[in-house]
């Protein structure tokens, strides 16, 4: 699996289509809180950790219990860490909760890649 990362309009999902030939039907965009892991690259999961703190559900505990599922995909997260902390418990949990799930998903990638004005920092 590869994880890639990166602040909001950076060049993360054209890196990830570029580096890894991915087409329009390769890729996924979370809106809520299910996964469809049957494409190969799966964007904006940042989205997907908000819906599942609006739902109470655990991001991390998702991934686990469908590890075979993701092994061989590429993964895009926006950063949501930086900047002010937001007031909302619950967008303050949310933010918690992203870091929380890439820290599992950096743990278990073969690949870490940060992308800062479409330029790859290579984190693992």
């Amino acid at each position: 699996m590869v994880l890639i990362i990166g602040g909001a309009w950076q060049g993360k999902l054209d890196f990830a289509k570029e580096t890894y030939g991915l087409a329009e039907g390769d890729i996924f965009t979370c809106r809520d809180g299910e996964i469809d892991f049957s494409r190969r690259c799966v964007d904006r999961l940042e989205e997907f950790t908000l819906a599942c703190v609006q739902a109470g559900k655990d991001p991390v505990a998702y991934f686990e219990s469908r590890k075979e599922m993701w092994r061989d995909s590429v993964l895009i997260c926006g950063d949501i860490s930086c900047g002010v902390v937001p007031m909302s418990p619950e967008l303050r949990l949310w933010r918690n909760e992203t870091g929380r799930l890439c820290q599992y998903l950096a743990k278990h990638a073969a690949r870490v890649s940060r992308i800062f004005c479409g330029l790859e920092q290579r984190l693992k």
